[in-house]
């Protein structure tokens, strides 16, 4: 490997419709570089959009039928392409053909006749920058598997300072493990337990992020999510999205479950959710060397305490929660519960109405958004009461359309 990285020679494709230069460039790049050379620029091009592209183009500016500055044009303009740099060799050494060439995305701009060295140097630094960039690219996108994409982009972008600190704020935060996860996993290989468990994840988290959830992380089988932080849309649209999330990782549940049934796994997994809404600590915990950005406080705690107590493939909820959804969620008040560190007895609230993708097949329709729920099963009906049901939606609709 040599001093820029690369396991072999790097590439420079030379473009340029004059033999002489041609020969010129090959000749003091050759020892260093694998050398390409083209006389036209759309041989250049077809180049730069072959299997193996070059790492830095020189380009000529005069060239007949397309000429440099379009070269490099369609080069920027194909994300294919974009990121290779372009230095152009040219004769045209006025200010405003220089301009021009860094506007149209050129890294350098080289004037004829040309010094070897500072070619040479040139060329050099632009490939050893341009595998530094990649190299921190791979890197972030590396490092943003390991972070919650809002929590990745307002570091990235320099909105969230890299310190310890912690803010105040109302939050919803949602907790979920997988019942009898641990009797479960002592009757299965580890390589199949690794695969159900790494799928679920996988597609809980496609979910979370469809909704706009900060993932806080994992732990063994439980997944601690939240929403109001890094972004908010408001403390009662945090918690029903967090809420529709919810609901949506249910359905997943059961569709995920026949996959694995189909697959041979005879144990899959029902989840249990749980789910609070209030005052949190949230931000950058830790050490000087080694810091976390989570949530704690007690309503954490309650929220995990609700998911302990709830139904599998279920949703439960505090008071604090239901009274943000109400409006658009079915829901059946529970016993009470008592939560250590909690002095008073815990209102909960189970969610109603999920209407599993199993349970929706044949004569039945579910809806449940602002406004409306509607929960119909004709195989339950009879003569009278089909009757009565048509009367009413009837009169519902006449309601509406009037409302309109």
């Amino acid at each position: 490997m040599n001093i820029l990285g690369f396991a072999e020679k790097p590439t420079v494709l030379v473009v340029d419709d004059t033999a002489d230069n041609l020969t010129l460039m090959a000749a003091l790049l050759k020892d260093t570089y694998r050398v390409k050379v083209v006389n036209h620029g759309e041989k250049g091009l077809s180049i730069a959009t072959s299997a193996n592209p070059p790492d830095l183009i020189l380009l000529d500016i005069m060239m007949p039928q397309i000429d440099g500055y379009e070269v490099c044009r369609r080069l920027k303009a194909n994300p294919a392409t974009r990121d290779i740099p372009v230095i152009f060799l040219t004769a045209k050494s006025d200010e405003e053909a220089e301009e021009k060439g860094f506007e149209l995305g050129a890294v350098d701009y080289i004037t004829k006749p040309i010094s070897p060295p500072i070619l040479l140097a040139r060329v050099h630094n632009h490939i050893a920058l341009n595998v530094r960039t990649a190299m921190l690219q791979s890197l972030s996108q590396k490092l943003s598997r390991y972070l919650s994409p809002q929590v990745y982009k307002s570091i990235f972008e320099g909105a969230r300072d890299v310190s310890i600190n912690a803010v105040r704020k109302k939050l919803t935060i949602f907790f979920s493990d997988i019942k009898d996860f641990t009797q479960t996993s002592e009757h299965m290989q580890p390589e199949d337990m690794t695969y159900l468990l790494n799928s679920y994840f996988s597609e809980m988290s496609k979910i979370a992020l469809e909704y706009g959830a900060t993932i806080d992380k994992f732990i063994g089988d439980a997944i601690l999510i939240f929403f109001g932080d890094p972004e908010t849309r408001g403390v009662q649209e945090d918690a029903l999205q967090c809420v529709r999330m919810a609901v949506a990782m249910q359905r997943r549940m059961h569709e995920l479950r026949r996959v694995w049934r189909d697959k041979g796994y005879r144990q899959p997994f029902q989840v249990r959710i749980g789910i609070n809404t209030g005052f949190c600590n949230v931000g950058n915990f830790g050490s000087d060397q080694r810091m976390d950005y989570t949530v704690i406080g007690s309503e954490v705690n309650l929220a995990a305490r609700l998911e302990q107590n709830g139904e599998p493939d279920g949703v439960l909820m505090s008071y604090e929660t239901y009274a943000l959804i109400k409006d658009e969620f079915e829901t059946e008040e529970g016993q009470p519960l008592s939560a250590k560190g909690v002095s008073r007895e815990i209102r909960c609230f189970m969610l109603r109405g999920i209407d599993h993708p199993a349970e929706a097949e044949g004569d039945t329709l579910n809806q449940h958004y602002p406004g409306l729920r509607l929960a119909i099963d004709l195989d339950k009906m009879n003569g009278t009461t089909r009757d009565r049901a048509v009367a009413d939606l009837q009169k519902a609709i006449e309601a509406i359309r009037g409302q309109g």
